[in-house]
């Protein structure tokens, strides 16, 4: 699994991803409790004030599986980095478990790109060389 092109792409680009989806979601939970404020102020006991809060259960299993998700991540890219030979000199696994840890989703994508994509295409030029 740590080798499929796939799961290394969905952890690379996942969780950014759904950090933009957060905060979209997040402006149109907001925008739609800003939105029913009036119909709220108006409604002789029509509406219930609870109402307003309806997204709320959808919004909260949007931060779960973003949780999830950047969590995931983590553990991937930790465990394909400490399986890396090319990390194996110096302290580069050391930095890039940092990087992944302080930085987050874009230090993963950057080890994505640099360590794995960059990497593949040396070992496929290589190869075409010999």
């Amino acid at each position: 699994m740590l080798h499929n092109k796939f799961w290394q792409g969905f952890f690379a680009i996942g969780p950014i991803v759904m950090f933009i989806l957060f905060f979209i979601a997040y402006f149109f939970f907001i925008f739609s409790m800003v939105n029913q404020i009036p119909e709220l102020e108006n409604s002789n006991n029509g509406m219930p004030p609870s109402s307003m809060f309806a997204g709320m259960g959808i919004f909260f299993v949007f931060i779960l599986l973003m949780l999830f998700t950047s969590l995931g991540s983590l553990i991937f890219y930790i465990m394909h980095a400490v399986q890396n030979p090319n990390l194996k000199q110096g302290n580069t696994l050391l930095v890039w478990i940092l990087l992944f840890v302080f930085v987050g989703g874009i230090g993963k994508l950057i080890y994505w790109i640099v360590e794995i994509l960059g990497k593949r295409k040396d070992v496929i030029t290589q190869g075409s060389e010999q």
